[in-house]
């Protein structure tokens, strides 16, 4: 990953690990649902960075979680589907950088009919990104999974 001397401009490397939860619809409830499960599979995936030293460590580890992942998700629905390989990203404009529109190594979960907005996340490095629209881009925030153990142990 490659932060700037402009604060604002975050660069992700072709080599990440993205990860993805897709709401039903953009109904009030199902929007919640998806930021629920988010909160919850959080620490899943701060204990799989911990363990990660390496892209390909972190390979192993999401694969390992898998089940626990959707042990998690399937608390809160049963009508959901799990992707862990090359999956379509739209394009996306974070932090005055432009991602294309692709497919790239990620875990995508889509709740019900997957017609929703998203959530998504860096893994690998751990920056972790919030879905914004173009209106709420300056008030995205990041934080880095490993720096957010740290801080929760310290």
């Amino acid at each position: 990953m490659i932060i700037s001397s402009d604060e604002n401009t975050v660069i992700i490397p072709t080599s990440a690990i993205r990860f993805r939860i897709i709401a039903n619809s953009n109904d009030f409830k199902d929007q919640e649902q998806k930021m629920l499960i988010s909160n919850d599979i959080k620490p899943i995936f701060q204990d799989i960075m911990a363990n990660s030293k390496t892209i390909d460590e972190s390979r192993q580890n999401i694969n390992k979680s898998l089940p626990t992942i959707e042990k998690t998700i399937n608390r809160y629905t049963s009508n959901f589907s799990t992707n862990y390989g090359l999956n379509y990203f739209p394009e996306k404009t974070y932090r005055n950088v432009k991602y294309e529109a692709g497919n790239y190594e990620s875990l995508v979960v889509t709740l019900g009919d997957g017609l929703g907005e998203n959530w998504w996340c860096v893994l690998f490095p751990p920056l972790c990104l919030l879905e914004a629209t173009d209106a709420d881009i300056a008030d995205a925030e990041y934080s880095f999974f490993i720096k957010d153990i740290i801080d929760e142990y310290s």
